[in-house]
C-alpha cells in the first residue's frame, strides 16, 4: 500500500474540494490544423500512443512551434489521457504539442506529486466511467472532474506527505529523463556502427 493511500484510511481532515479545484486540466489541441511548413521547425505530437509508449519517435506527427503554451508539453509534466485509453503519467519524453484528448494537468496551489496523486487515484473511477459509454473511444467529461472528490491534508499532514511523495515524483522524473538520454546515445552510436 503506497503511503497515500494508508493516510487517506488515516487522515483526520475534513476538508474536501473536487479535484478541478486543487489543478487545471488543459485540453490539447487538434495538432493536425497546425501542422508545420518543415520539420526542422517543429515539435513532435504527444498524442495517446506517446504517452502509453513513454516517448515521441519518427512516426510521430509534427506540429508548428507557435502553437500556444499551454499546449507545450515538458519533462516533467502530468498528463492525462482522457478520451480512450485512461492513464495518467509524468511525461519525460521531451517537448511536445500536447494532442485533443489529453489534459496537461498544472496547478498554481498545490505540488505536482499532489495533483498526480489525486488524478491517479481517481482513475480507476473514471475509466469505469468511460467504459460505461455506449460509444467506441469511451471518455469521461469535466463534470466527472469536478465530481472527484479530494480531501486536503492538515497541516502537518502535508509535510509528512511532501516529505515522503515529493522525493519519489522527483526521481520518477529524473530517472525518465536519464533513461530518455541514454537511448539518445544508444541510438546515436547505433547509427554510427551500421551507418
Amino acid at each position: 500500500m503506497t503511503h497515500f493511500e494508508r493516510w487517506l484510511e488515516t487522515t483526520s481532515s475534513t476538508n474536501n474540494v473536487s479535484l478541478d479545484e486543487i489543478a487545471t486540466y488543459k485540453n490539447g489541441l487538434a495538432m493536425q490544423k497546425f501542422e508545420p511548413e518543415n520539420d526542422a521547425d517543429s515539435l513532435p505530437v504527444l498524442k495517446i500512443r506517446e504517452l502509453n509508449q513513454g516517448f515521441t519517435d519518427s512516426s510521430s506527427n509534427r506540429a508548428r512551434t507557435d502553437i500556444d503554451k499551454s499546449v507545450k508539453v515538458y519533462d516533467g509534466d502530468v498528463i492525462f489521457s482522457w478520451s480512450g485509453t485512461l492513464l495518467v503519467d509524468i511525461w519525460t519524453g521531451g517537448p511536445a504539442g500536447l494532442n485533443q484528448h489529453l489534459f496537461k494537468v498544472t496547478s498554481d496551489a498545490y505540488p505536482k506529486w499532489f495533483y498526480y496523486m489525486w488524478t491517479r487515484y481517481h482513475l480507476r473511477q473514471f475509466q469505469q466511467i468511460a467504459a460505461g459509454k455506449a460509444t467506441t473511444m469511451g471518455h469521461i467529461k469535466r463534470g466527472d472532474l469536478k465530481a472527484a472528490n479530494v480531501i486536503i491534508p492538515t497541516d502537518s499532514e502535508f509535510v509528512q506527505l511532501e516529505t515522503l511523495l515529493k522525493p519519489v515524483v522527483d526521481a520518477y522524473i529524473e530517472n525518465g529523463v536519464e533513461i530518455k538520454s541514454l537511448q539518445t546515445i544508444r541510438d546515436q552510436l547505433l547509427q554510427k556502427l551500421l551507418g
